[in-house]
């Protein structure tokens, strides 16, 4: 998912982004574990993407900080 579509989106949809993005990354893993998963690399994506949702919260909260 690229950075500019992420940064459109609300808070909310944010938050529940970050919780699909948890539940899959969990999924992964234990796939991963019991030698189902296809792409490991899938793993690698997911926790870059999770970073990502988790900057663009915390940019928008010290935005949100600066303007009260």
């Amino acid at each position: 998912m690229k950075i500019k579509d992420i940064r459109e989106k609300t808070a909310e949809e944010l938050n529940d982004q970050l919780r699909e993005l948890k539940n899959e990354l969990f999924r992964l893993r234990f796939q991963h574990a019991i030698n189902q998963l296809d792409n490991p690399h899938k793993i690698v994506e997911t926790r870059r993407s999770i970073a990502q949702v988790m900057t663009v919260i915390r940019e928008k909260e010290i935005a949100a900080g600066e303007q009260a």
